[in-house]
């Protein structure tokens, strides 16, 4: 979506809106850590962030890499910047390429600082000399594809105070092709309406977005506002030197002074900021939080759909997915990427399109074997398991190996029933709670265009111990109303659905508008989930020495134990016939702590082996690994 029409959005509804800006960290552990960060601020609803360009190699790269990572796994709306320092031409078309490919429709053209080794700034061989030459060059390749947007000095820039030709200059970029305008930092509102002013005076129309710098600490904020010359109120240094060394109250001072500039900014007629974070959070949350735009009940984040679209190329049209990546969407991302188109309307045949490999970047098990250590501890027996995910079910950790965020708070309408079955050994990776037409809007459940209602069917996925696996599999197939797929490591599946069409778990009426069915439960995927699922298992086992109980224990769970997806078919408006089902089941020896295996082998079970063994006459998958064999039932 361009930036263009956001701004447009928020001037028709009155309603205020912001984004954020990141720049590229120095080192792969910042990178990874920044992506976390974007990813828990996504929840404070910005309309966009914008990613600063790093002149010259890596750090050119890692901008471009940035923005993928943004638009493809974290659904956030990516403005790239670009700039003219050390960029020839074919430097600018690479980047602009990469940007298209990632899905990126917005652009921040600018001239760029010099490069630190040089005093002066000067235009690289067959280079830009200027941003509007830059906005030309984007127009000119790309026609409409980049809104393209550029800088304005309310306090001129480091070469330049002369505001009459800095406004010349700005008409130029303007008239060239830029349709909005992202200011350097201030915090002299007074000055940046003059200047706004005087934009509009030159017969500048497109949109002002403020740039605002939240106030961290006392000695960050003076040497930002010193580096970029711009002047601070005399009332707030009277108001921050007092408590310079008090980090706390300097940003509790600090948020309140920036959100009384943001009200004055808002009373002007400016619906937009966009907020330079210096890639942290909590200054600028605090701001959010003063002016109280923050998500909340009354005022909840809206999704489009109820997983985090990808805006990744070709895929913002995307409206179906398989509901076992609900709590790993970089991994459906990364092993979708390679599709030529994505369903939309309806899911279609699965077995044309293929998942890609479990190698693959952001599909694997995340972490040191020291720190996921750290994070899981050193589980002993089934009982241990069992409790590190009733610890996650009540919020106590963050991540489990099978989900890549906190628990939501969807979850709030069935913990109770996941804690019980966690306790008694029935480990649950995966679920959703039965909704009968409740409005799209609501704060917890709402997804999709207004005035709509969303439904769901009830769904558990699990693993199951080979013990408990006969009991749960007569009762599934016992009662009319429920459908299941289980399957071990190595492919044996049994199920009870009579193909191998999608079932429909999620679904939402708006008016004038189809009936949207965007989760599904489809046994060829939950085949290519399968081996995810149980990888992902087995790299857990692999954080802990050889012969050890949690090494042992985890092995073989993911080597015997089934995975086993349950849903409901036409009663959705029973949210409780899954737990029934399940009822009074219990996971044997749950205190056992395994012995180191003799010669490889424990309880029986290679510990190396790629097959299950034979249990309850079930046989193993043929050699190609597809199943030799697939129990339907009647």
């Amino acid at each position: 979506m361009h930036i263009r029409d956001m701004l447009a959005e928020a001037e028709r509804t009155g309603e205020p809106s912001f984004s954020f800006e990141y720049f590229p960290p120095k080192t792969a552990q910042g990178v990874q850590n920044l992506y976390e960060r974007m990813e828990r601020m996504y929840n404070f609803g910005p309309k966009f962030i914008d990613i600063t360009w790093g002149a010259g190699g890596r750090v050119a790269e890692l901008t471009c890499e940035m923005v993928v990572q943004a638009q493809a796994y974290l659904g956030l709306e990516a403005c790239m910047h670009l700039t003219c320092t050390d960029m020839g031409v074919e430097k600018v078309n690479d980047a602009l390429r990469k940007a298209y490919k990632a899905g990126c429709t917005n652009i921040l053209a600018l001239r760029g600082d010099p490069p630190r080794d040089k005093e002066k700034w000067e235009a690289a061989e067959d280079g830009f000399r200027y941003a509007r030459d830059l906005v030309v060059h984007i127009r000119k390749t790309y026609g409409d594809h980049f809104d393209i947007g550029v800088a304005g000095y309310p306090e001129g820039c480091d070469d330049n105070k002369d505001e009459d030709l800095l406004l010349d200059h700005l008409k130029e970029k303007v008239d060239a092709g830029a349709s909005f305008i992202v200011t350097q930092m201030f915090y002299d509102v007074d000055n940046f309406l003059r200047w706004v002013k005087r934009v509009r005076e030159h017969g500048i129309t497109v949109p002002i977005v403020p740039g605002i710098m939240p106030i961290a600490t006392y000695a960050s904020f003076l040497r930002r506002a010193n580096h970029m010359k711009c002047k601070i109120p005399q009332d707030w240094l009277d108001k921050l030197e007092p408590v310079k060394n008090d980090d706390v109250a300097v940003r509790e001072i600090g948020k309140t002074l920036v959100a009384e500039m943001c009200r004055k900014i808002l009373a002007a007629g400016i619906r937009h900021l966009h907020f330079y974070t210096m890639n942290l959070a909590q200054a600028t949350r605090m701001v959010l939080e003063e002016l109280d735009w923050l998500p909340s009940p009354d005022r909840p984040l809206k999704q489009p759909l109820p997983w985090k679209q990808s805006l990744g190329f070709g895929r913002r049209g995307e409206d179906v997915r398989p509901i076992f990546w609900r709590n790993r969407n970089k991994s459906y991302v990364a092993r979708t990427q390679d599709w030529d188109e994505f369903p939309n309307g309806r899911w279609g045949d699965s077995r044309s399109p293929a998942f890609g490999e479990l190698d693959a970047y952001g599909i694997g098990l995340t972490g040191s074997n020291e720190q996921n250590r750290q994070k899981w501890g050193e589980p002993r027996c089934i009982r241990d398991v069992a409790g590190l995910f009733v610890r996650y079910l009540n919020k106590d950790i963050q991540y489990l190996p099978w989900s890549e965020a906190p628990v939501t708070e969807e979850a709030d309408l069935i913990k109770n029933e996941l804690i019980e079955l966690n306790k008694r050994g029935l480990i649950t990776v995966n679920s959703q709670p039965a909704i009968n037409g409740v409005k799209s809007n609501h704060p917890v459940h709402g997804w999709g265009p207004a005035n709509g209602y969303v439904y769901q069917k009830a769904y558990l996925e699990l693993f199951v111990s080979p013990e408990l696996f006969p009991e749960i599999k007569r009762r599934i197939e016992n009662h009319p109303d429920l459908t299941y797929h289980a399957v071990t490591k190595s492919g044996n599946l049994h199920t009870n659905a009579q193909s191998d069409g999608p079932n429909a778990v999620t679904w939402g009426v708006f008016p004038g508008k189809e009936i949207v069915q965007p989760t599904i439960v489809e046994r060829i995927s939950f085949l290519a989930w399968k081996d995810e699922a149980f990888q992902l298992g087995t790299e857990w086992a692999r954080c802990y020495d050889a012969g050890t109980p949690s090494r042992v224990l985890l092995d073989n769970m993911m080597t015997t134990w089934y995975l086993v997806n349950i849903a409901v078919n036409n009663d959705f408006h029973n949210g409780q016939t899954i737990f029934e089902v399940l009822s009074d089941l219990e996971c044997p020896d749950m205190d056992k702590v395994p012995e180191a295996p003799a010669n490889g082998v424990t309880n029986g079970v290679a510990t190396n082996a790629s097959n299950d063994a034979t249990a309850n006459g079930i046989p193993d998958v043929a050699a190609n690994g597809a199943p030799a064999s697939v129990e339907a039932a009647s």
